[in-house]
């Protein structure tokens, strides 16, 4: 018997495709390799400073309670007393997230209301930190308040201290030696007569911040001097109820106080200076118990 005869081309053939999957191999690996094919993640944004909130209802002192809330004094019973003072949990889906708490006490004169609400915000954007996202929400709000512009008088109170000084060998009376307004004629200049039918007397009572009884100084109006930025809102409503509103942020956290007096008897209005003063020394106490 003869032996079987080699088949040269089988041979060849598996040499081929070794040589093929040899080469992929080596051309895949040598493109994965090639300089400037392989690209670096960019840096994730911060993380922000709060990673927990504060208790709600232990965040207010019993001082700052007795304060914002006179009737807690007068409850003669004990228990009652210690539940004013305990206010009542806001329910909320994430503790971690948002937290807040409600007080409601009742006076001889006024029924008043105070809530405190903390917002923990977490950037889920990698490129946007925590606080730069909390500064996003804290500026939707600030614009959603729409806040009135701040009055001339504000405005141009620097301006008008800095230009107080005369210059050198200028006395008080002017340059031109003209008398001072005060020592001129009294008599009011023809069309600027300030009695009740005078037709610009009326528009400039309208337009002065004074003209509905809130001075400049206690309009709405934002607080640079809180925290990382705040606000602070005042509304007095038809049935004599005023609700002063205090926002701020610090860092990754909006704090948001809402403080609210209805008098019993409908004459009476809640002083907005008293009640403005009350609700900014709270916002003061919170922004600095987050830096402890």
């Amino acid at each position: 018997m003869q032996p079987k005869a080699y088949v040269p081309g089988v041979a060849v053939l598996l040499t081929a495709l070794l040589a093929g999957c040899t080469g992929s191999d080596e051309s895949g690996s040598s493109d994965d390799n090639r300089p400037g094919t392989t690209t670096t993640a960019a840096p994730a944004a911060p993380p922000g400073r709060y990673r927990t909130l504060p208790e709600p209802c232990g965040a207010v002192s019993q001082g700052a309670l007795d304060a914002l809330l006179p009737g807690i004094k007068q409850l003669r019973d004990a228990e009652q007393r210690e539940t004013a003072y305990e206010g009542e949990a806001t329910q909320t889906f994430d503790t971690d997230r948002r937290v807040g708490c409600r007080w409601k006490v009742e006076s001889t004169v006024a029924t008043d209301h105070l809530f405190v609400d903390f917002e923990r915000v977490v950037s889920y954007d990698s490129a946007v930190s925590d606080a730069d996202k909390a500064a996003e929400i804290y500026a939707a709000k600030l614009a959603a308040a729409d806040l009135p512009e701040p009055s001339a008088t504000e405005s141009d109170s620097g301006d008008s201290k800095k230009d107080s000084k005369k210059p050198d060998g200028e006395d008080e009376a002017g340059a031109s030696g003209d008398p001072k307004p005060s020592e001129s004629a009294t008599e009011p200049a023809s069309g600027s007569s300030s009695s009740p039918d005078s037709p610009g007397s009326s528009d400039s009572a309208d337009s002065s911040p004074s003209a509905s009884g809130t001075p400049a100084e206690l309009q709405p109006r934002t607080l640079d001097d809180l925290s990382d930025g705040g606000f602070l809102n005042d509304v007095l409503s038809t049935a004599q109820q005023r609700t002063v509103t205090v926002v701020f942020r610090t860092s990754n956290v909006i704090v948001t106080i809402e403080y609210a007096e209805q008098p019993t008897s409908a004459a009476v209005v809640p002083d907005s200076k008293e009640m403005q003063d009350r609700a900014r020394n709270l916002a003061a106490r919170l922004a600095e118990s987050f830096d402890e």
